[in-house]
């Protein structure tokens, strides 16, 4: 992998499946989508629901969006303390958990000193005790869930419970739901409908536009340092778009596998048919249908032609 790097000028591999924010790119629907949250954060009440499909970057958008309300204006204190964090946040990666489970990972996501042997009572008292004690500072307590359609209807409820919490200003404590489309469908169901009625903010997150894909590569390679405007020829972008109809996590998958075909070759710069090819070793890649439909039309266009020199 360092002989990658080294033969293309690269300082890190640009197109890794890890959510890295400094790799985030701001095309139309993520930027809506982090405008919308951070509306969301700023208003302080609700549910906010993201949904999108798989590979679409929920997680990097999510991470994202932590890290920009990790650097607002702390909150004031007393002049021998360290300044409060305006926002006090808690991130659930897999959210798969039953009722008690849940309300110990928020516990411990929130410092809230308690017996791991506590009840579910004591869970919710203890975390009751800590929102209190967070909105007396003047900070707001944020959940994140991400993958929230695998989220049990029961913990989902517990999850609305906790948001009846407030002060007689606003309420202890806000949820994001990150999750795939199966997440509607979850939501849909009679036993949650309260929780539905209290999403104040949605976004549904698309994939890169056509227009965007040659942004979203040299955004991409520029934050791995490459030296230069793009590795990738007119042809490789347009064939790319067309086997991964711009889902981020196709793209990368594919891209990263072009550049190792192009090295391999030893050629400075990835051309349609290094794409071509590292798609059909991509199970998840669309069918590159466009050639296929030129030959077929080209065949069509010969076949009329024999027939109706048979005819005269």
């Amino acid at each position: 992998m360092t002989m990658y790097l080294q033969h293309f000028g690269l300082r890190e591999q640009p197109f890794s499946l890890t959510p890295d924010t400094s790799f985030f790119f701001a095309g139309s629907s993520y930027q809506a989508a982090l405008n919308t949250l951070l509306v969301a954060a700023r208003n302080g009440e609700g549910f906010v629901k993201i949904v999108g499909e798989v590979g679409n970057g929920k997680t990097l958008l999510c991470r994202k969006f932590l890290a920009i309300l990790n650097q607002v204006s702390p909150v004031p204190s007393a002049p021998d303390a360290p300044p409060a964090p305006r926002f006090l946040t808690a991130y659930i990666l897999n959210p798969y958990l039953e009722p008690r489970s849940l309300l110990l990972a928020l516990s411990e996501e929130f410092c809230v000193p308690l017996d791991k042997d506590a009840d579910q009572h004591q869970l919710l008292k203890g975390l009751t005790l800590a929102l209190l004690e967070c909105a007396r500072k003047g900070q707001r307590a944020l959940v994140c869930l991400d993958e929230a359609q695998a989220m049990p209807l029961e913990s989902l409820e517990v999850l609305r419970l906790l948001t009846n919490l407030e002060t007689e200003k606003r309420k202890l404590m806000q949820v994001v739901l990150f999750g795939q489309p199966e997440l509607n469908e979850r939501l849909r169901h009679r036993s949650i409908r309260q929780l539905r009625q209290r999403i104040s903010f949605q976004h549904e997150l698309k994939g890169l536009r056509r227009d965007e894909m040659e942004r979203y590569l040299r955004h991409r390679l520029a934050v791995a340092k490459f030296p230069g405007e793009t590795l990738f020829s007119k042809g490789a972008v347009n064939r790319l778009y067309r086997v991964t109809g711009g889902t981020p996590r196709l793209i990368n998958i594919i891209a990263h596998k072009a550049l190792m075909l192009a090295f391999s070759d030893g050629r400075q710069q990835v051309f349609a048919r290094h794409v071509g090819d590292a798609a059909a070793d991509t199970p998840e890649a669309r069918r590159d249908w466009l050639p296929w439909a030129v030959v077929a039309g080209v065949a069509a266009v010969v076949l009329l032609g024999v027939a109706w020199m048979e005819l005269q």
